[in-house]
């Protein structure tokens, strides 16, 4: 197994034109700005890009989001390759998140044991964009409809843009509205440096007037397209402004070729209960189901991370006293 640079890992990726945006070498770069150092290495037709994140007293934790690999996870000989590279990064233990479906997953070697959390939310609305326009606005709940139309009747446009202050100033506004956490303005920067050159990613910004209303960073790569980050001001929410952008970023994914449109992130629970609570509930993610719920698409569920624990007792010290806080 060899470590490559992050010119090599890309051109390996050349192999995975579907993967995931979290190994994407420009993610791993993004992440070593804050907090994290992208491991990159490939065995034969294996690969993964690894984070790992320092804990006190010169350990670390090893994530690895999404690999590209699927029957290697089955593969005891690639795990121990793997080993070797956390044991000289002293990593306490290994978490992954596999690319892979809840319903659909096979569990790798007895090494691993379930997860108690996840590090990206595990449930969301995949949305079936390779149909026409007026077939994916057919899907949409009417309620959705209408207001992507009446944004449009009122006036709201949609343009590309490249504010990046601007746009984190309106993540901290609806942060504080809707109570989850702002990454810094040097974050999304730094993510719009990374992946907009090489048109997987795009900042749309709807306004009325040439006033700024609601922003949205979308990620594509392959047939799949994510919506990572998205935020609206306060003003002139009347004219449904967070709707039209959501359209036109499904739009933009679709003109660029993906087949599919993920919401990413809803809360963790059966599509029974969400539409049962959906609107009585406002914590967590309630409030953004009931938004992306309107958009169509099938709730699914990521495989539940694992956990490959090297250190047991630093394992449960970690779980204890930082890992609830992740």
């Amino acid at each position: 197994m060899t470590e490559v640079a992050l010119s090599e890992w890309n051109q390996f990726l050349t192999k995975f034109p579907d993967a995931h945006l979290l190994q994407m070498g420009e993610w791993g770069e993004l992440k070593n700005g804050f907090g994290w150092k992208p491991v990159r290495v490939i065995s034969g037709n294996a690969g993964v890009q690894i984070l790992f994140r320092r804990l006190p007293l010169g350990f670390t934790i090893a994530y690895m989001p999404k690999p590209v690999m699927s029957n290697e996870l089955q593969s005891n000989e690639f795990w121990s390759e793997v080993d070797s590279i956390r044991k000289r990064n002293r990593a306490v233990f290994l978490k992954v998140e596999p690319d892979a479906w809840d319903d659909e997953f096979r569990l790798p070697p007895s090494a691993f044991r379930l997860s108690p959390h996840n590090i990206q939310p595990p449930r969301t609305i995949i949305l079936d964009i390779k149909r026409s326009e007026e077939e994916i606005l057919a899907g949409m709940k009417q309620k959705t409809r209408y207001n992507i139309r009446l944004a449009e009747k009122k006036g709201v446009t949609v343009r590309t843009w490249d504010d990046i202050a601007a746009f984190h100033d309106m993540m901290t506004v609806t942060g504080g509205r809707d109570g989850f956490g702002v990454h810094s303005k040097e974050y999304y920067q730094r993510a719009y440096e990374l992946f907009h050159p090489k048109g997987t990613c795009e900042l749309l910004l709807a306004e009325y007037e040439g006033k700024p209303l609601a922003a949205l960073m979308v990620f594509a790569n392959g047939k799949r397209a994510w919506y990572v980050y998205g935020a609206s001001n306060n003003e002139e929410r009347n004219r449904m402004p967070t709707y039209l952008i959501q359209w036109e970023a499904i739009r933009w994914a679709k003109a660029r070729g993906c087949e599919e449109y993920d919401l990413w992130g809803v809360p963790d629970e059966n599509e029974e209960m969400l539409e049962a609570q959906f609107e009585s509930r406002n914590d967590g993610l309630w409030g953004v189901y009931r938004f992306k719920r309107g958009f169509g698409g099938e709730v699914k569920r990521a495989a539940q991370a694992l956990d490959r624990v090297y250190n047991p007792l630093l394992y449960w010290m970690y779980l204890k006293f930082i890992g609830n806080r992740e």
